[in-house]
Parts: C-alpha cells; structure tokens; sequence
C-alpha cells in the first residue's frame, strides 16, 4: 500500500498575513514533524488590489521558521498557472495539497492542478468552503472547473460536505475538523494583557474577534448588546470589537450612536497581528460569532486555545463544534437569543464549568489528528487510482 511521503502544499502563505496563511505554514510544519517532506508554493500576487477588502495583504512581520516558501503563482495570470503546474509535475511529491476557499482561485487552482496530475500527482483539496458566504456571478462554474481538478478532500464541517457533493457525489472525502490555531503564543496573565491593551482590569469584556463582513452578524451582536444594556445588565461590562471592517463600517457605527451603546464598546479597528492575538482572548470571558451564515470558524478554534467560552449562531457547522451548554451556547441568529445567551453566562456563572469543558473537548482539535486523515485519504485515493 503506496504511503505519503512528500506533498506540496499549494495556498496562501507569509508574505501574505490573516489565518489561512497562518494555518497552512502550521501544518506543513506538522507534516514535516511527522516525517513527510513538504513545502508551500504561495503567490506573487494574490488579490489584484481593487479586489481586496482590507488596507494590507502582507504581514510586516519575519517569516516563519522551518517553513519552505516559494512565491510563484499570480492568481490572475495563466503562465504563471502553467509554469507552477510544470514545476509541481516536475519535482513529482506524492500529493499536491490545495487549500480552497473562494471560487477566484479556481482558475489558477484547477490548472496547476490538471497540469500536475498528469504526471502521477494526487491531489486533495482542504475546503474551507464551496458555496462562498457571499455569493458572486460564475460562482458554480469556476467551482465545477476547480473540483473536477481534485482526486479528493478534506472536509471541516457537514455543511460544506454537503455543499461538496452538489457537485461530487461520490469522490473520496474525510471529515477533519478544524485544528486549533497555535502560533499565537500563550495565554497571558490578565491584568498584563489589560495593560498591553489599555483597557480596565475591572471590567467583564464579552469580545466579536476577527474580520468584520455583514454575514458575520456583527450588527445582531449590537441590538443584543443594546437590549442587555435596557435591560440595566452592563453595569461593569464591555464589549470589545477587535478587527479589520471589510465591509459596512460606516453602518455599523451609525447602528451603535443610534442604540446609544457606544460608552460600552471598545473599538480595535485594526487587523490583529499574531502576536497582538493572546492578549485579547486572555482578556475576554466570553466570544460571540453572531452569524448569519457559516461553515467553520477558525476564531472558534483560537477561542479554544486559549480556554474562552462561545456563543455561537445555529448556522453552518459552528454547531458541530461547539456542544451547546458545555463549551458555550448555540442559539438560533436573532438579536434576543444572543442576549438571552450572554446574560445567561454571566447570572449563572458559567465560564469555569465552561473552560473545564473546553480543555477536555479541545484534545480533538490536533495538527497531528488532521495529518492522519490526510494519511487515510491519500491511501484511498492511491487504491482507487493504481
């Protein structure tokens, strides 16, 4: 039975910042600890600049240790795509590892892709999504044009298995839920973090964490922070709002002057750097991820590093994730749900019969875990092709 011994792993990487580079370079890492040879082959050019959201794409920070990163494909020029794919097929790694999140990188994907498989190569796929949050024109067919490319995947929630085999009913394809994130150091002491912050020790901070894009909800966390705050519950309480605005920030802040909340929200209006990350969860009591539409999260996985309870919407595969009542809450995504929720936590006390949850569920959130189901697929994919 042919085993995995080399991989590629074609995505997002340093230079490029925010999870999906910071989850890749993780788990190449864990490939290579677990004895199979493997580098990343990350862009030149990602997103033309009119098409990104945010105000940088790169991390001004050094590169990562014990990671091979070469920068070769541009996501909108086709030679480049031939000249990857070449490269890939040339060196000939026993997989191609692809990690798929948007359809604008189906093009340059599924070429490489096609290019290398004709030399032998498998190739997986990691889906972060299929269907995209926020849905656009060719959408279905540059998905089609990618997935046609892959020999098999890895999924990290139902709903995209399910969105998977819309369009692949049968082709080989693993659960392995998200692992957590860890590189971004230890949880700190509480007080340190306030001041790194500048923020009062003596305040209970309940904390949105991540890029800010409307199908995250951000708006249903405020009218339940507003109706919590009619309700007189916020004596002593604030809500921390830490990320970049890809969308909407202008609506958001005429939302909270009209709810008359902002006296008890605190603004990082920034993208967080890894190293800035500890601070806010060693700070918080309590995440919210108020979606109206998910797969998985990865702000789930790095509240589970650092032991801090959730409240989550009963969208996508946030559920899968987060046992209701043991970890956090699941709640349907309507603004009084989320307040029912969030008060609950607080008159009942529940963050250390939480936290004693969250660090025996967390042990399934392993790199390790997730390389071992890449092992299995790559042994399925090997049968059914030889």
């Amino acid at each position: 039975m042919k085993e995995m011994k080399s991989a590629i792993l074609l995505g997002t990487a340093y230079p490029y910042r925010g999870g999906l580079a910071g989850t890749n370079q993780t788990l190449t890492r864990t490939f290579i600890q677990e004895g199979i040879a493997c580098r990343i082959i990350t862009f030149t050019l990602q997103y033309p600049s009119f098409l990104f959201p945010g105000k940088s794409q790169y991390d001004d920070g050094p590169a990562p240790e014990g990671v091979d990163i070469t920068r070769m494909l541009n996501s909108v020029n086709p030679i480049s795509w031939i000249r990857t794919g070449l490269k890939i097929a040339r060196e000939r790694p026993d997989v191609l590892i692809v990690r798929y999140w948007i359809p604008q990188m189906a093009p340059a994907f599924g070429t490489v892709c096609r290019i290398a498989r004709r030399k032998g190569v498998r190739t997986i796929a990691v889906l972060d999504n299929v269907i995209p949050h926020e849905k656009r024109l060719f959408d279905t067919s540059l998905t089609k044009y990618f997935l046609g490319s892959i020999d098999g995947f890895i999924y990290m929630s139902e709903q995209v298995c399910r969105d998977l085999r819309l369009f692949k009913p049968s082709s080989p394809a693993i659960f392995s839920p998200h692992p957590m994130y860890t590189n971004y150091g230890e949880k700190m002491d509480r007080e340190e973090a306030c001041r790194l912050l500048r923020i009062d020790p003596d305040c209970r901070y309940t904390m949105f964490f991540g890029f800010v894009r409307d199908y995250k909800g951000l708006d249903l966390l405020l009218d339940a922070w507003a109706e919590l705050y009619r309700r007189g519950k916020l004596d002593g309480h604030r809500l921390i709002i830490a990320g970049e605005y890809y969308s909407g920030k202008e609506r958001y802040m005429s939302q909270i002057d009209r709810l008359g909340i902002r006296n008890t929200i605190l603004m990082f209006d920034y993208f967080v750097p890894d190293d800035e990350v500890a601070r806010f969860f060693s700070v918080s009591d309590l995440v919210v991820q108020p979606y109206r539409d998910a797969t998985q999260s990865g702000v789930t996985q790095v509240a589970y590093y650092f032991d801090v309870p959730m409240v989550v919407t009963d969208v996508g595969g946030l559920r899968e994730i987060v046992p209701d009542q043991e970890v956090g809450f699941v709640v349907p995504p309507r603004y009084e749900a989320i307040a029912e929720a969030i008060d609950r936590f607080y008159t009942e006390n529940l963050a250390e019969p939480f936290k004693e949850n969250i660090r025996k569920y967390k042990v399934r959130f392993t790199w390790e875990r997730m390389v071992e189901n890449f092992k299995t697929l790559f042994r399925k994919i090997s049968e059914k092709t030889e």
